[in-house]
């Protein structure tokens, strides 16, 4: 072979060598940036996951405060609801304590009616509508109670009992012949202020009235004797 063919021979074999090395280098170039962007796209989807996770759990705490304050204010609003329900509870034990009238019944002179209410222990209260207008109350504390209403006398026990009559006044001071045989002696303390004594068969003192700017009542045995605040007296059996 001559010289001239051996230096083109060598010339094509190194083109050859340094075409297949930029082949190779090329090769591992792209393989690298494949790896980078695999790397990239993993480490991306990574992020994306633990963004997505951590706003999942966000999320969820989220949803379990709402839940916690759901039911925070479920039960502030059940005991709300059950302090209303007793308070309403009372407010209706109230009612049916002094709101209604245990009863109601005619009185003597045909036109009015008592309302009884009971208040408690031998503590009740009457009353005196007419028209639909409440013309005067009574009310035991203790003691009976009565009222001169224009000559129609009305006495409220401390059992509840209501008694009305009209007429059979007697206008004190002086002694009176009452029914039943009791006899009255009215006394005269003052202005719109009067005593009487209820005495017996036998004179000795059995009770006693004080009308003080009120009329008073009284349940003697069964016979029935109101004093007013004027110093009159009745009674009825």
């Amino acid at each position: 072979m001559s010289s001239s063919t051996t230096v083109r021979t060598a010339r094509r074999r190194t083109l050859r060598v340094a075409a297949a090395a930029l082949v190779a280098a090329a090769g591992l170039t792209l393989t690298a940036c494949s790896g980078s962007d695999a790397t990239g796209a993993k480490s991306a989807a990574h992020t994306d996951k633990g963004v997505a996770a951590e706003s999942s759990h966000a999320g969820s705490s989220n949803g379990a405060q709402g839940s916690d304050a759901q039911a925070g204010t479920g039960t502030k609003d059940s005991t709300e609801a059950g302090a209303a329900g007793k308070q309403s509870g009372g407010a209706r034990s109230a009612a049916a304590k002094t709101g209604s009238p245990v009863r109601t019944q005619p009185l003597a002179d045909g036109v009015s009616k008592a309302e009884i209410y009971k208040l408690g222990d031998q503590h009740y209260r009457a009353k005196i509508v007419a028209r639909g207008s409440v013309l005067a109350t009574l009310e035991t504390k203790g003691h009976d109670a009565g009222l001169d209403a224009n000559d129609m006398f009305v006495v409220l026990t401390l059992d509840g009992q209501v008694h009305s009559w009209m007429g059979g006044g007697h206008q004190g001071p002086g002694t009176f012949k009452l029914a039943g045989g009791w006899t009255a002696k009215v006394t005269k303390l003052g202005e719109l202020r009067y005593r009487a004594q209820i005495l017996g068969r036998d004179g000795a003192v059995y009770g006693t009235l004080e009308a003080n700017e009120q009329d008073a009542g009284l349940d003697a045995n069964g016979v029935y004797i109101v004093l007013s605040a004027g110093g009159v007296i009745s009674a009825h059996e």
